[in-house]
């Protein structure tokens, strides 16, 4: 069979020098290859598909770009350097992300910010209330009033998260989540209710699956109980939440079936299940082997394996908003009996007239608010006198969507995926970072962004 190549950019992992690079795609497998001229070449597998509704050069979906509403830097040294966002940004916020705390209540092996346990490690200065607000207000202009994230570290260990909350509202914000490993909220459900009272929409719940020897792994202590109760405080609180799992092929990989039962048993307060193939971030001196990799499509032949068909690997779609290589969706209906009705469209055939990428953010935009914030439980039509009102209602209530998102190594960054990213970190000076640009790091743990 004969290779299939297209051209690109990316990163030397040495060096985070800006190298040509190309997406090979031989038989099932996609690489992305490249050589810095210091310290040679580079392979890594970014699309693993024996399905034909994943198929690489069908999968890739042409987007007119939209240039961010505000520029905040100039284009001197070329992507991923001049992030803030600059002129050659291809793509408006979807998402922004704040992080209130650079300290954390866990240690986790596996943490995009390197936070740390601040029992343990020494304290870093955090940001004030009062400059986090003028980040809030800041983000506001220059995004319009995208959908806000506050992150960290572990955002909960903040006690006026509250006040911080109710100040992006105020600001206008339409949508505000926490990003949070739940261990707060299980010890602490007041805390909670003021979470939910300052306006609190949705949790992005750390939660990488059902076993002890998961939970150690990647967080280094067994979260089980504590996860649990957690979901009980957010769904009491009436506070939408989506599950996060990190998935590794060496770890677990054979638990994603697993997740999604568990998820559809705690639904209608379980909103979806969003997947993130785990990526490699910190000091790894010797490159990732080839089997620590799952891509996207080996995890949606995953899904439908490990659910006996609830769902199918045909259920996904590329995404509207960031670039096609990054994540895929669907959307269903959960059935009385738990099984799942798709109410997404299959992806049949390419549809290559380009659409534009503005209109495809607003659209990722409005879908995050509708479906991860809670369920109107109380909510009913002024009628149900037909079974068309009540199926609306139904289906308001029991909408559930599974979702996964790439993100990238220093192996992986392909810079034309990075363009097009609608996911932006709010740097302590106010400037977007795309999200795997500002938590880059070289092969040694030499960072692009974060903590510069």
């Amino acid at each position: 069979m004969s290779d299939h190549v297209s051209h690109t950019e990316s990163v030397c992992p040495e060096c985070l020098q800006r190298i040509p690079a190309m997406r090979v795609t031989h038989g099932e497998e996609t690489r992305l290859v490249k050589q810095c001229p210091q310290h040679g070449a580079f392979s890594t597998p970014v699309w693993r598909s024996t399905h034909t509704a994943t198929v690489f050069k069908d999968w890739l979906r042409p987007k007119t770009p939209s240039t961010p509403p505000t520029i905040s830097t100039s284009v001197d040294k070329g992507c991923p350097f001049d992030c803030g966002l600059c002129e050659e940004h291809r793509q408006h916020s979807c998402m922004a992300l704040i992080e209130v705390t650079w300290n954390c209540n866990l240690s986790c092996p596996v943490c995009f910010a390197s936070a740390e346990n601040k029992a343990t490690s020494p304290t870093p200065k955090e940001p004030t209330k009062e400059e986090l607000i003028q980040l809030l207000e800041t983000t506001m202009r220059t995004t319009g009033g995208c959908n806000l994230q506050f992150s960290g570290g572990e955002p909960t260990i903040r006690d006026d998260l509250p006040e911080l909350v109710a100040e992006a509202k105020r600001i206008g914000f339409p949508f505000v989540q926490i990003n949070t490993n739940g261990v707060r909220a299980a010890h602490d459900p007041e805390y909670v209710t003021e979470l939910a009272a300052a306006g609190v929409d949705s949790v992005f719940l750390q939660f990488d699956g059902l076993r002890e020897s998961t939970w150690k792994a990647f967080r280094n202590a067994d979260l089980r109980e504590i996860k649990t109760r957690a979901i009980e405080a957010f769904a009491k609180a009436k506070i939408g939440i989506v599950l996060v799992p990190v998935i590794s092929p060496l770890i677990n990989k054979d638990e994603v079936g697993d997740i999604i039962r568990f998820a559809i048993d705690h639904a209608p307060a379980v909103r979806g299940v969003h997947f993130q193939p785990i990526s490699y971030f910190g000091r790894y001196p010797v490159a990732p082997a080839d089997a620590e990799r799952i891509t996207l499509p080996e995890l949606a032949e995953e899904l439908e394996r490990q659910t006996d068909n609830l769902v199918a690997t045909g259920d996904f779609v590329p995404p509207t908003c960031e670039h096609a290589l990054c994540s895929f969706h669907a959307n269903y209906i959960i059935n009385e009996d738990n099984t799942l009705q798709l109410l997404s469209v299959p992806k049949k055939t390419c549809n290559c007239k380009p659409k534009p990428a503005a209109e495809g953010a607003e659209k990722a935009r409005s879908f995050v608010r509708s479906q991860w914030a809670a369920a109107e439980l109380e909510k009913k039509p002024q009628s149900l006198s037909n079974e068309l009102d009540s199926f609306i209602q139904q289906a308001s209530i029991r909408r559930f969507a599974i979702s996964a998102m790439a993100f990238q190594d220093a192996w992986s960054l392909d810079i034309e995926r990075l363009k097009g990213c609608c996911i932006h970190v709010v740097a302590p000076d106010g400037r977007l970072v795309p999200f795997c640009a500002y938590n880059l790091t070289a092969a040694d743990g030499t960072t692009l962004y974060r903590g510069k």
